[in-house]
């Protein structure tokens, strides 16, 4: 699957590696408006040019992993294959209707149904756009381990020691010391609670936290104000879900939130 074209539309917070410190979770859309999972990737190692963001159109060669039972996970050929950036697609106004075209070609309303999807072994669907009927709530609950385990942080200085290239200083980033999720019902009424993975959410904490000069509470309240009072309520909200490989058979529910997608309803703007 060499030279692989993907529209970007998720980058999950960072998590750390026993093999490679730390790693992110890329999601997107092929052109013919498939999900892809892209997975392993060393994302703040990649240089600058390659860091791509949400809704930009990157060029990259890609094999299926191998590791991943999931049909839409693929790899990199190699950690140090370059990622080419070719486009963007742009908002367009608050409405993003060229980004709806791509991402709502297929969307999930019965909470129940996917899971089923995702347990059949015959699809064994791990990525979806989810549309909830109504979100109850945004809840933050502090995590029982607010660092990342010692011994694994230990083990990656010494490796640094042995790097002799530009990332020899790398830092893995800071791990969240709260979880963040959705309280929501779907079209049957079954009521879910899913905790949201997206980098985009850790980085509004760190960003309020450093806003509140360290005032966990306050910035807490700024994300949830953020993901419930805006994207909820003012919002055409919809998840993009995803599962995580060691959960989709044996929980119940093996999604989590990896990203949200949150346009202005088109009736606000369109009246013909």
């Amino acid at each position: 699957m060499a030279k692989t074209k993907v529209l970007i539309t998720v980058k999950t917070y960072p998590a750390i590696s026993k093999k490679y410190e730390e790693l992110v979770c890329t999601a997107g859309f092929l052109e013919d408006g498939s999900w892809i999972r892209i997975y392993p990737i060393q994302f703040r190692k990649k240089a600058y040019n390659e860091q791509y963001s949400k809704y930009d159109w990157i060029e990259v060669d890609l094999v299926k992993n191998t590791r991943d039972f999931r049909p839409e996970s693929y790899r990199p050929v190699a950690h140090e294959t370059p990622i080419v950036k070719f486009g963007k697609i742009p908002p367009d106004g608050d409405t993003w209707e060229e980004r709806r075209k791509i991402v709502l070609k297929n969307v999930y309303h019965n909470i129940t149904d996917l899971i089923a999807e995702a347990k059949n072994k015959d699809i064994r669907t791990s990525l979806a756009v989810f549309k909830p009927k109504e979100v109850l709530d945004f809840v933050y609950e502090e995590e029982k381990e607010r660092e990342w385990p010692a011994d694994k942080l230990a083990q990656f200085q010494q490796l640094n020691i042995f790097e002799k290239d530009r990332n020899n200083n790398f830092q893995v980033v800071k791990k969240l010391p709260y979880k963040f999720s959705y309280r929501f019902k779907d079209e049957a009424g079954t009521e879910s609670k899913l905790m949201i993975e997206d980098w985009e959410t850790g980085q509004l904490y760190w960003n309020s936290l450093r806003r509140y000069d360290g005032n966990e509470k306050k910035a807490c309240e700024d994300v949830r104000k953020k993901y419930f009072d805006d994207f909820a309520k003012t919002k055409d909200l919809h998840f993009f879900l995803g599962t995580t490989q060691v959960h989709h058979y044996r929980a119940k529910n093996p999604f989590v939130i990896i990203g949200t997608f949150y346009p202005k309803p088109i009736t606000q703007y369109k009246l013909f």
